[in-house]
């Protein structure tokens, strides 16, 4: 299902009320200081909270900056949040950021249970940057094999914006410019498969994406439809840039994991 969204109001409820375990060492066996000063997370749980659906949040950034983060939208209904931050271009190659999030996914199936999450439904999300390491992980299944965790047990895969090609950045690392595309094994496109989680794929407006970024999702979709993939659905989001369009599409994460955790049970 390919839909156009104009307009989306993020309706005002009542908080739940969080607890927060920040600033946690998903690789805790790793002595070098860079891995231990960037390899962190954070969980928001509710201390009464049982088997409740997980969502894990990957920042943007362009995989060269930004911080962790819990989008305070996600806050509102009874899920189990995590965001994770990671290792950043130049400091170490793209594919360690990639293992980075991998190393965070398999923490989370380890250990949400102690924060009441469900190891049964984690979603993993992100925006931009984020969204193409989600995608990465979710399609590609040597990251978290490297773990012993299948990523076919993940409920769901949700990128904002996240590139389908290989990241504009390894390609100015490669030597080419953001508007040669490329696509090899860093690239989602390259691990298309009928048989991954179900995908909910997230856009702005295709006249105001970053690099041709709508183009790039629309092309993702048809290909993972072509595949025969039952479950994956496109939005674009009318009259939001890249950076504008993450917290606007929030409410679709939700639905989503809503439906689908009815559909499961």
């Amino acid at each position: 299902m390919i839909m156009s969204c104009f307009l989306l109001v993020i309706n005002t409820v009542q908080a739940v009320d969080y607890q927060y375990q920040r600033d946690i060492l998903y690789r805790p066996d790793s002595t070098n200081r860079y891995i231990q000063e960037m390899c962190r997370l954070d969980v928001a749980y509710q201390a009464d909270a049982k088997e409740r659906p997980v969502i894990v949040w990957f920042h943007g950034g362009g995989l060269v900056s930004g911080h962790r983060e819990i989008p305070e939208p996600l806050q509102h209904k009874d899920y189990v949040i995590v965001g994770v931050e990671y290792r950043f271009l130049p400091h170490v190659p793209t594919e360690a950021i990639i293992d980075d999030a991998a190393a965070a996914i398999a923490w989370v199936f380890d250990h949400i249970q102690q924060y009441g999450g469900d190891p049964q439904q984690i979603y993993i999300s992100g925006h931009s940057a984020g969204g193409y390491l989600v995608s990465m992980v979710g399609l590609d299944k040597q990251w978290l094999n490297r773990y012993g965790k299948d990523a076919d047990l993940l409920a769901g895969i949700i990128p904002y914006s996240g590139q389908a090609i290989t990241h504009y950045e390894t390609r100015k690392m490669q030597g080419y410019s953001p508007l040669q595309p490329t696509i090899d094994a860093l690239a989602p496109l390259y691990h298309v498969r009928k048989d991954c989680a179900p995908m909910l794929i997230i856009s702005g407006d295709r006249e105001m994406e970053l690099y041709g970024r709508y183009e790039e999702q629309a092309y993702f979709w048809r290909m993972l439809k072509l595949t025969g993939h039952p479950d994956v659905t496109l939005y674009e989001l009318d009259g939001y840039d890249h950076g504008g369009m993450c917290w606007p599409g929030l409410p679709l994460l939700l639905k989503f994991i809503e439906q689908h955790t009815q559909k499961n049970r």
